[in-house]
């Protein structure tokens, strides 16, 4: 750890003094974490400080960076852009990630086409197209469109109109399409203009749409073609009403986005409320389950006591207003929760509301404002009201946030002992499970292979009893012995302790595992012991002694949800073991064949680059943070030959 931040901290040295974005990575070249800063040395040297003074935050990240990249932009609303895009592109673990199921619609005329249509799409592509929105409530765009098929007669189908056909389907013949499939049932020239009064009609500018429509109505009265004119006054008729609305809108309030949110148990509910026109248009979820301490961190941002006042702000934030944080001295951070979250939600949309309300301030609040006015191109407020209307309107939105918490995480939620009376009756156990032990098999082509125990304990995973194993007398790749001596091991061991075994013994395969482990058991005396494995792709439990009638639960079901937490915790603290042992197998290897490396350098090598696969990927600039020149060379040049010997080989 030491010799990495040293190394680190060498390089940051000639890190610039100007405005970018920083990338850490770890051993793998991953980037685990993205951040911007006006000044990248100042911001990247302050890492160190953190960690030195027992940030556990920070020192997580620090334990895992080892190395760290950098982009220089003009300024810091650059540099704001680019932390956005950098984060939806990389998804650092150590970053705040949006996560939200729930997408909005636009309207879409297709103008790169022959005959442009409209269609309503949830995804946003750079395709030539136009689009507007989104639009709330989700069926208003549907509602738009309709009213554009009726009123203009732009289509929606699926017709190639790229060419002519023989004759046209029925919308048209309904007059609801213009016909542009068919020769001679309309001409390009007034085609054009339909589209054209569509993208008046959706940017909003009926005034210039109703002085277009009442010259061709006009025109089309006196060429007596009053099919035409009438279908044309029709149109102005429905944009009179669509003025109507707006200008009791317009007198009523501005578009807002209103935020709150409920923090409890490392588990986050959001709440996002659109007020179009002074009313509730439409409210969105979001949610954050199991967040670490790194959610402190993955919003961090500079300069943290520079919080901008506004004119709906006391000095200072109203931590009376969240209890639940104030009382648990949580390590989530709302202000830098925020900073993140209302990036990645507005620096990508097409319409951004000229207010923002939040409950909590945040540092680079009146950057993200300016940035966001420039991309819009009207005025745009983040606001924290502390007081009056707008404030009791953030503590509606938050105490809904609550509600939506308590639906998601409580209500929704069985309890505990629920779950595990359902889990009891779904396997038929003689008695309510107490202690669950679960155990899986992690290898790679035989090599390494090692078992993992992990716990559930009323209610939660209890990982002070965790276990690992190393598999002694199986050779090569057999998991049902390396199954039938871990389980052996185990309970041998109880046995003779004279300690009580599980309510449960759960296995991570299908029934060969199972009956391995049932072998195991057999061969100690144990023959009640209740055992069960579920299968990684079916899902499917087989209990023991019922093996031909498996148990097949509702994707849905809690009890599944529990076992399948259970076997994944099993599976991931396997992998984990598996690859320290691998690291250890490394530390014993080549690298002691090479001339001028000894078990110091060799140590220090692994340490920077985390493995020997690392190691071998190394160039020769990156080798010398840790060893000089000469030494690099040496290792450059072995792995080199070893390669090339290796290619014919592969070909």
């Amino acid at each position: 750890m030491q010799t990495i931040l040293m190394d680190l901290y060498q390089k940051i040295r000639t890190l610039p003094t100007s405005p970018g974005c920083y990338l850490y990575k770890n051993a793998e070249g991953e980037v685990i974490y993205v951040g911007k800063a006006k000044n990248l040395r100042a911001r990247v040297r302050s890492y160190f400080l953190e960690a030195s003074q027992a940030n556990a935050k920070t020192g997580t990240l620090m334990r895992e960076a080892v190395d760290v990249d950098y982009i220089t932009v003009a300024n810091e609303h650059e540099a704001l852009a680019l932390e956005n895009n950098l984060i939806k592109q990389r998804k650092p673990r150590f970053n705040i990630l949006l996560r939200d199921d729930k997408t909005y619609p636009y309207i879409k005329l297709t103008m790169g086409d022959r005959y442009p249509k409209v269609f309503v799409t949830r995804r946003l592509r750079k395709d030539g197209s136009s689009y507007f929105g989104p639009y709330f409530p989700g069926n208003l765009a549907y509602r738009l469109v309709d009213l554009i098929h009726r009123s203009f007669l732009i289509p929606s189908c699926k017709v190639d109109l790229s060419r002519y056909h023989p004759r046209a389907c029925l919308q048209y013949y309904i007059k609801r399409c213009l016909g542009p499939c068919v020769e001679g049932f309309t001409t390009p020239e007034e085609y054009r203009q339909a589209i054209k009064d569509v993208q008046l009609f959706l940017e909003g500018r009926p005034g210039e749409l109703e002085q277009r429509l009442t010259a061709r109505m006009q025109e089309a009265a006196d060429a007596e073609q009053y099919e035409l004119a009438a279908r044309l006054r029709d149109q102005i008729s429905t944009v009179h009403q669509m003025m109507d609305k707006q200008r009791i809108a317009t007198a009523e309030n501005e578009d807002a986005d209103v935020f709150g949110f409920h923090y409890e148990n490392e588990m986050l509910a959001v709440n996002l409320f659109h007020m179009r026109s002074g009313k509730i248009v439409d409210r969105r979820d979001l949610f954050w389950e199991d967040l670490p301490d790194l959610a402190s961190f993955g919003g961090h941002t500079e300069d943290a006591g520079e919080c901008e006042a506004s004119p709906e702000i006391d000095e200072g934030i109203d931590t009376m207003r969240q209890p639940a944080l104030r009382e648990q001295g949580a390590p989530f951070s709302p202000a830098a929760f925020f900073s993140a979250l209302l990036k990645q939600i507005y620096l990508d949309q097409g319409y951004v509301p000229r207010s923002i309300l939040v409950p909590v301030d945040f540092p680079d609040r009146r950057v993200l404002a300016e940035l966001l006015a420039e991309r819009t191109g009207h005025r745009v407020e983040i606001l924290v009201p502390q007081r009056g209307e707008k404030r009791s309107l953030v503590d509606l939105v938050g105490q809904n946030a609550k509600q939506s918490f308590d639906q998601r995480f409580r209500v929704l939620l069985p309890s505990k002992k629920a779950i595990a009376e359902a889990l009891q009756d779904a396997l038929t156990l003689e008695e309510l499970p107490k202690r669950i032990e679960c155990f899986d098999i992690s290898h790679i082509q035989g090599a390494e292979t090692v078992a993992s125990m992990v716990v559930w304990e009323d209610g939660a995973m209890k990982k002070s009893d965790y276990r690992k194993f190393q598999v002694r007398t199986v050779t090569g790749v057999d998991d049902f012995a390396s199954m039938r001596e871990i389980i052996h091991r185990r309970y041998k061991r109880l046995l003779d302790e004279k300690k009580p075994f599980p309510s449960l013994i759960l296995i991570d395969g299908g029934l060969g595992q199972l009956h391995a482990a049932a072998d195991a058991l057999n061969e100690i005396g144990v023959t009640l012991q209740p055992l069960a494995s579920i299968a990684k792709r079916e899902e499917v439990i087989y209990v023991y002694g019922q093996e031909s009638d498996p148990v097949v639960l509702d994707r849905r079901s809690p009890v599944l949800h529990l076992v399948q937490k259970i076997r994944d915790e099993s599976h991931r603290f396997a992998i984990t073991y598996h690859r320290k042992r691998r690291e250890m197998r490394d530390r014993d290897s080549e690298l002691l064949s090479i001339p001028g490396v000894g078990p110091r350098t060799r140590q220090r090598l692994l340490e920077h680059f985390g493995s020997l696969r690392g190691i071998r990927l190394a160039t020769p600039d990156a080798l010398t943070a840790v060893v000089n020149a000469a030494t690099a060379k040496q290792i450059r040049s072995y792995f080199d030959s070893v390669d090339a010997a290796a290619l014919p080989i592969l070909q």
